[in-house]
């Protein structure tokens, strides 16, 4: 059996967190991204307060309500707070997975780009940087690829918002918690002094 010829290869390297980062279409994304976070987070500061002020005033009247009368408020309220930490909570988990969506968009699209360069360069493997033990400096077309990926695809010729699908907006940085920072009274803390009547 003949040994099979020889064929040689050519490897070239990337930075895949730079393409990200130092692109054009990159930085417009986690512009975007931390646009909406700051709005979410004002969001919850906007709620918080509500519910503070509303958990005041339900304290200040507890004094002269029957103990039922403020219990089933006070119960109300703790709903109502639970039922917003759940829609925080859904804001967040959402955002952050368009965020996630539109970092894969991104990476589709400079894909095309990447292969490109490799067929230029007469190369057949791409690799990540951070996967590769060592390699001489010519390997590595980050900074080309950078360029490339600016002039060809821009800030990714499109309203950020639909870089999600379904148009949804994108967003925030999951460091967001999403929940109002205090404790709503439980039926268990509202018992009201027994009426002197």
């Amino acid at each position: 059996m003949q040994p099979s010829a020889f064929v040689p290869t050519g490897i070239l390297v990337v930075d895949q967190e730079r393409l990200f980062f130092e692109s054009v279409y990159g930085r417009e994304i986690l512009a975007e991204i931390d646009r909406r976070t700051d709005a979410l987070a004002a969001e919850n500061r906007e709620i918080e307060a509500e519910l503070v002020a509303e958990e005041r005033e339900l304290t200040e009247r507890r004094s002269a309500m029957q103990a039922k009368a403020f219990r089933e408020l006070a119960e109300a309220f703790d709903a109502k707070v639970h039922d917003l930490r759940q829609a925080q909570d859904a804001k967040v988990r959402d955002v952050t997975r368009l965020r996630e969506e539109a970092r894969q968009r991104f990476f589709g699209e400079a894909g095309e780009v990447l292969t490109q360069i490799v067929r230029e360069r007469g190369a057949v493997v791409l690799m990540d940087r951070r996967s590769v033990l060592a390699a001489v400096p010519e390997s590595d077309i980050t900074d080309i690829a950078v360029a490339r990926i600016n002039a060809e695809l821009g800030q990714g010729g499109a309203d950020p918002e639909a870089r999600a699908p379904g148009g949804r907006p994108l967003s925030p940085d999951a460091s967001t918690s999403g929940r109002p920072g205090f404790d709503a009274p439980s039926p268990a803390d509202t018992e009201a002094p027994a009426s002197g009547g």
